[in-house]
């Protein structure tokens, strides 16, 4: 780690962000990210994972390259292979369920088979067993019909390139904790993916791949609030989305001026 804290230093003031706010992204002290800066404490691989995401950098790189001297290279597609799962006493994966409550504690603790191994597990009949399944209850009326307290499956996605336009996934993000959206895949030519909501009161938004720790398409939900169909307009239409694109790089480009 021979870089990391003078990167961490260099690129949390590049990005305008105090100790306090990335202490709060990995829900630890404040002292320790001024222990990661000065070289007197390193943090776990789940912390450093989330620190690579937050600064659109690799784990690698964060470590042994000079930043400030040498610039960033060029973000590349990160791959999503390390998985921790549960299984039951006949050895057959369960599907963990992360609450509202949990889930600011999962962004540190995902990748820790202990922690996972705490968290509340079951199984659903009728699932293909070609996949991991997790659980996420999701928060907020943003994808109504769908309340808040719904219980959404999703599937786990091993490469973010598989995901497919138009969709609904849980992501895991570095800089906004879980979040259950409808995606849009511009990875190729921008890195990025576009994130809908379905209640259009709220506005879309980007997020860099980098920033993804995990994506898990939704094949089901379980609620104990039947959809009503007032809770929601019309679907959003291709002309809807490509609108809000509109809208979205307008905005931005008025931020920038």
């Amino acid at each position: 780690m021979m870089y990391l804290g003078k990167n961490l230093r260099f690129l949390r003031k590049q990005k305008g962000l105090t100790q306090m706010e990335i202490a709060e992204k990995l829900d630890i002290k404040r002292t320790m990210i001024s222990a990661y800066e000065d070289g007197r404490s390193e943090p776990k691989l789940t912390g450093l994972t989330i620190l690579a995401g937050i600064f659109n950098i690799s784990v690698d790189e964060l470590l042994n390259r000079d930043v400030e001297v040498s610039g960033k290279i060029v973000a590349q597609e990160p791959a999503l292979k390390i998985l921790t799962i549960a299984v039951d006493k006949q050895d057959q994966e369960n599907i963990t369920m992360i609450g509202q409550k949990a889930s600011a504690g999962y962004l540190n603790g995902f990748s820790d088979p202990e922690y996972i191994e705490q968290l509340p597990q079951f199984h659903l009949p009728n699932l293909s067993k070609n996949a991991t399944y997790r659980a996420f209850e999701i928060k907020g009326d943003s994808m109504l019909p769908l309340v808040s307290g719904t219980v959404v499956i999703g599937a786990y996605v091993e490469q973010l390139r598989e995901i497919k336009n138009g969709k609904t996934y849980v992501l895991v993000t570095a800089s906004e904790g879980i979040v259950y959206k409808r995606v849009f895949n511009y990875l190729e030519e921008n890195g990025k993916l576009f994130l809908s909501s379905d209640n259009e009161m709220y506005k879309p938004y980007e997020v860099s791949g980098a920033e993804i720790l995990e994506a898990w398409e939704a094949k089901a939900f379980i609620s104990t609030d039947f959809p009503n169909p007032k809770d929601k307009s019309e679907p959003l239409s291709l002309e809807d989305i490509s609108k809000m694109i509109l809208e979205l790089k307008s905005e931005i480009r008025g931020i920038k001026g």
